[in-house]
């Protein structure tokens, strides 16, 4: 079969609209849909790495999250303090940002105090008298589940002092649960306990109470009984139905003053940081270790970003060497102290992130950092050469000097965009491969223009792609998404397909509470409308995009499977009404009785809410192909069809 080089500016065509500015768009009237098709053209594999995620840690993502921890500030970088005012942002909203310590004194407010003798981890320690306590406010509980945890004590008086640990989930007598700690001894040790609440609340509390003698106390914890290796179930479970071939980790912004030294050994000894680049503590409980075994269970390869804001060459070439090393050399050594005597094998590398913001901490000149990357790349490459390096780039004039000057010291180059808010439907939806497809005439330019690259292939890597506008619900940029955004999100994955031959991979930004594919509050997961759409694409859209040409308020686009046995059909209604749109299909023999996946409703503003019944599902039902195909408003629909025999 005749092959399109490229398949994207021959066979995709919306008539004047996507030339026209925003304004005039929600003033013209679309044609009459219609859709060509024609099977035997065949583009390049789509490639499955633009079903990929990021996650950063930033607001509620990792921590409140992925992450099962129930505890805000357990390592208590924040001091305790009589003036409790813990929330610094958000702080009239569900998932206020701590900004202080969210630790209350109870009892005995002159009885708490902070102590920088021998603290067990950071800067200092609390120090609890008798009488006193500390208590943290609004956790999630649910009737029936198990919680177990943990604090680290030592004795403070020659006598052994005792304590007594509390759940409370409502007010009344048998609304809590407490379990008493003895012999507390005078060096740091771990004391466990275990609660069953016997009802649900968001607004459950735990206590630590001093009844005789003085302690220290080092670290504490409280995960739900069901967390896997430290992972909340619920978000684990949503995350293997994405289904996404990699992780990007761990920034995005936060990366650039990030030290990824913080984040390995013992847990509980690990410091805690104030979040270099957003708000919050970062506890560093999820670093290197925990990130390589949320990809292994998760079932995705891993994506580390090194830190060129800050960081330098040694530091990245000595993070390679941790990971895949072996355990013989001398940052191996560490790894397989630290409990990982296999090494890690991380392939994709990416070389910092958006350095060319002044956001961004570290930024410089573009004639700076063309001699960053390539000496980061260089040191790297010394470890292990076989890694496959992503330069940061911006298209315009700094991807075109990475192009120029760095050409041989990254494998591909990353992109970035986000798309805000429009009120016409249909330019809402056209944004988003709009955006994608505006990179991709920028690089096939520079393919053209630069010769260095000829005979190179560089493509893209989209490492962050999404909407992202409207109000914090879910905590710091934990926007909520529509059934709009669904209708964009699927959009893009059609120009991915049309972009093929240049698209390498494509992250979402970020898999969950922030800018998410998956919103949590603090006892349920649940899938966004883009969540939705993701999923439904990885598991049933085709890998060989064909010659698609769609007219009017349709975004389509056609593919075959790998194997050539079912062909598949994406189409994208970005209007209120239903469509019935004529079809003239060629190059295809197809069995006309497949199935239809689809995700629609009336109302583009329509939801999902973690702790609500779902209102935005995925329906499957019967099709049969002829020569019209009829879609619901405002929906996004996949078909699939056999391959006559």
């Amino acid at each position: 079969m005749k092959a399109l080089a490229p398949l994207a500016l021959a066979a995709f065509t919306l008539t004047a609209l996507t030339e026209v500015t925003a304004v005039a768009q929600a003033q013209v009237t679309p044609p009459p849909p219609r859709l060509t098709i024609d099977a035997a053209q065949v583009g390049q594999s789509l490639s499955p790495l633009v079903y990929s995620q990021f996650i950063e840690h930033l607001g509620r993502c990792v921590y409140g999250g992925i992450w099962a921890e129930m505890l805000e500030d357990r390592k208590f970088y924040h001091p305790i303090t009589a003036n409790y005012h813990p929330y610094r942002s958000l702080e009239n909203t569900a998932y206020p940002v701590v900004g202080a310590s969210p630790w209350k004194i109870m009892g005995d407010t002159q009885g708490v105090t902070m102590t920088t003798h021998q603290p067990f981890v950071g800067k200092h320690s609390p120090h609890l008298r008798s009488g006193s306590g500390i208590r943290q406010l609004d956790l999630g509980v649910t009737a029936g589940k198990t919680y177990s945890g943990y604090v680290w004590l030592r004795a403070d008086t020659a006598a052994a002092p005792t304590a007594t640990v509390t759940l409370a989930w409502g007010t009344g007598q048998d609304a809590s649960e407490s379990q008493a700690i003895r012999d507390i001894g005078g060096e740091f040790q771990r004391y466990p306990f275990q609660f069953s609440p016997g009802d649900t609340s968001d607004k459950a509390w735990v206590e630590l109470r001093v009844d005789e003698g003085a302690i220290v106390l080092g670290t504490a914890s409280l995960m739900p009984d069901d967390n896997v290796e430290g992972l909340r179930a619920d978000t684990l479970a949503l995350l293997k139905e994405l289904r996404a071939p990699i992780y990007r980790w761990p920034g995005g912004n936060f990366v650039s003053g990030y030290d990824w030294r913080d984040g390995i050994g013992d847990r509980d000894r690990r410091p805690p940081r104030t979040n270099p680049a957003w708000t919050g503590v970062e506890h560093n409980d999820f670093g290197m270790h925990e990130f390589i075994r949320f990809c292994q269970l998760v079932g995705t390869e891993p994506w580390i970003t090194v830190n060129t804001g800050f960081g330098d060459a040694y530091s990245a070439a000595a993070q390679l060497e941790y990971c895949n090393a072996p355990a013989d050399s001398l940052w191996g050594g560490k790894r397989a102290k630290n409990g990982a005597p296999q090494p890690f094998g991380v392939r994709y590398w990416g070389i910092g992130n958006e350095m060319w913001g002044n956001w961004q901490l570290g930024y410089m000149s573009l004639d700076h950092y063309v001699l960053k990357q390539n000496w980061v790349v260089d040191k790297m490459r010394e470890v292990d050469p076989a890694i496959i390096p992503i330069a940061s780039g911006n298209a315009g004039s700094w991807s075109t000097g990475l192009l120029k000057k760095c050409s041989d010291h990254m494998d591909a180059i990353a992109e970035h965009f986000y798309c805000q808010e429009r009120p016409d439907l249909l330019a809402h939806v056209r944004q988003i491969p709009d955006n994608i497809r505006s990179k991709a005439e920028f690089h096939r330019k520079a393919r053209k223009e630069l010769p260095n690259l000829q005979g190179r292939d560089i493509r893209i890597a989209m490492t962050e792609w999404n909407y992202w506008y409207g109000p914090h619900v879910f905590g710091e940029l934990g926007t909520r998404y529509f059934l709009k955004d669904a209708l964009g999100i699927a959009a893009g994955v059609h120009e991915y397909a049309r972009q093929s031959d240049l698209i390498h991979s494509a992250f979402y930004a970020q898999t969950v509470n922030v800018i998410g594919a998956i919103k949590v509050s603090r006892r349920n997961a649940a899938f966004e409308t883009t969540g939705l759409v993701l999923k439904l694409y990885r598991q049933h859209f085709g890998e060989l995009p064909v010659a698609t040409t769609t007219e009017g308020p349709i975004d389509a686009q056609a593919a075959w499977s790998a194997d050539r046995k079912t062909f598949t059909l994406g189409i994208v209604n970005a209007s209120l009404v239903e469509q019935s749109i004529p079809l003239q299909l060629v190059g295809a023999n197809l069995q006309p009785a497949g199935r239809r996946w689809e995700i629609a409703g009336t109302d583009p503003q329509v939801y999902n809410d973690p702790d609500q019944a779902p209102r935005v599902t995925i329906r499957e039902s019967p099709v049969q192909l002829g020569p019209s195909l009829t879609v619901a408003p405002c929906s996004v629909t996949v078909m699939a069809f056999p391959a006559a025999p």
